[in-house]
């Protein structure tokens, strides 16, 4: 064993397989949520309170899904299984920030009035797109725990929580989108890169897969050809 990899089995043993990682992943996505209330409550959060909430909440929530679609390829890349220990809390955090981004905006802008929620929904893509990204994270949420995967079959399972892969475009979307008439796009760009990055790495990894399993008969079929044009 070498050194580099005695280390990283080291830091493997001393973070991802200890049982205190997890706990403490978990509360490290609860911060956010406790730091927002204790500045709302001791009214810390600017000008406009309410927008600072809604804000917030909705890039956290698309902090933690950016988050679960980078664990299969940390996984991949470092060979640590133990990274797929996350996935589902990091999921279930991000649909939880998201379902507060909603709330506080349904809350604080529309005095819980859903007629004027549609009304918004109707002007506004990107409201519409918010709607839409947590309408189809709740049947992913409903559905993360085991028995639902018993239930369901792995098959139809694994199909409905692709879901994730139209979600996240549709999020990032509704973040940039949001944030174009106050020129503020910084913030949404980063996590546009980030996802394309997260989605490039799927798409490749899926195509040398497959690459892969057409070598043996490509190689067959060349190998006929020489034999062929060798007689």
């Amino acid at each position: 064993m070498t050194r580099r990899s005695g280390l990283a089995a080291a830091l493997r043993r001393a973070t991802l397989q200890a049982r205190w990682f997890k706990p403490a992943c978990w509360l490290l996505a609860l911060l956010p949520a406790v730091d927002l209330v204790w500045r709302a409550f001791t009214v810390q959060l600017g000008p406009d309170p309410e927008h600072a909430l809604i804000w917030a909440t909705g890039r956290w929530a698309l902090r933690l899904l950016l988050l679960t679609l980078a664990i299969t390829p940390l996984r991949q890349l470092t060979g640590w299984s133990e990274w797929a220990r996350l996935r589902r809390m990091l999921g279930l955090w991000a649909f939880a920030y998201a379902l507060m981004h909603f709330t506080c905006y349904l809350w604080l802008v529309n005095d819980f009035s859903v007629a004027s929620v549609l009304q918004d929904a109707s002007r506004h893509p990107f409201v519409l797109a918010g709607m839409t990204a947590l309408s189809m994270m709740l049947p992913l949420a409903a559905t993360s725990r085991d028995a639902a995967i018993r239930r369901l079959g792995g098959r139809r399972w694994r199909a409905l929580h692709r879901l994730v892969y139209v979600i996240a475009p549709v999020a990032v979307f509704h973040a940039w989108w949001g944030q174009l008439a106050k020129n503020h796009t910084g913030q949404p760009k980063l996590y546009a890169a980030i996802l394309c990055a997260l989605l490039g790495w799927r798409v490749w990894r899926w195509w040398r897969a497959r690459r892969d399993r057409a070598r043996p008969a490509l190689n067959a079929a060349a190998a006929g050809v020489r034999r062929r044009t060798a007689r």
